[in-house]
């Protein structure tokens, strides 16, 4: 049995400069290897989720572990967890080749092994010889992809993604899910929240179904789809799926 990698014990979340609480008790567990979905409407605490574990958002109250231990003071740099945003935030001043080596630098790797890994990674998300493209150069698919190489190169335990491919036109939207299909292969840790309804039903093996701060359904997509238990549930895929 895989161990649990990341736990959220009685997470809530208030905004300070509105009081509004966003999170309401959340409590999860992830095992290591295992991909999950967080589905809902828009503002139903998704996107805080993910922020809380990747250690961009501070929570209320609560505790984050990863693997057993606590996380809440450790910035997102120095936790085995990496994320990739909606927005690409690549550096349009660096090169594709100084952008994914970005991270690998600050960790004073030498140069051939910083070599080794940069053009292993654009393998990996099949844009080899990219190297000497500038950002701007490339399509929104395309930066996504090196986004995510980026981030892999940093060799995390973990891989957060907060809608990644809701930036995107239709037609690069497959370039970057495919990817991500190849790394669900591979048995990494993925946490993703997104829009794609098809993608989250045929590739995760787990989904979190959230509304107003609330965690109502955590099951299997075939489950969450096809048997939904909780009301609200069943109005979300409703609208969602018959649009």
């Amino acid at each position: 049995m895989e161990k649990n990698i990341i736990e959220l014990i009685d997470i809530n979340k208030i905004f300070e400069d509105d009081g509004k609480q966003v999170l309401s008790s959340i409590n999860l567990s992830i095992k290591e290897k295992e991909f999950v979905t967080f589905l809902g409407p828009s503002g139903c605490g998704k996107t805080t989720t993910l922020r809380i574990i990747g250690g961009f958002t501070s929570h209320t109250s609560g505790k984050v572990l990863f693997d057993g231990n606590e996380i809440t003071n450790i910035p997102p740099y120095k936790r085995q967890i990496n994320t990739v945003f909606q927005k690409y935030a690549l550096f349009p001043h660096l090169n594709i080749y100084e952008n994914i080596a970005f991270g690998l630098r600050i960790k004073k790797l030498d140069e051939s092994t910083i070599d080794k890994k940069v053009k292993k990674m654009l393998k990996l998300v099949n844009l080899e010889g990219f190297e000497n493209r500038e950002v701007q150069s490339l399509s929104g698919g395309q930066q996504q992809r090196i986004a995510i190489a980026r981030a892999l190169a940093m060799e995390p335990e973990i891989m957060l993604f907060d809608e990644p491919t809701s930036a995107l036109d239709p037609e690069m939207i497959k370039e970057v899910l495919d990817v991500m299909r190849d790394l669900a292969k591979e048995g990494m840790t993925m946490l993703i929240v997104t829009h794609e309804m098809g993608f989250a039903k045929n590739v995760a093996n787990r989904v979190f179904f959230m509304d107003r701060g609330n965690i109502l359904e955590d099951t299997t997509p075939i489950e969450l789809f096809e048997n939904p238990k909780h009301e609200r549930t069943k109005e979300f895929l409703d609208k969602v799926l018959n649009k």
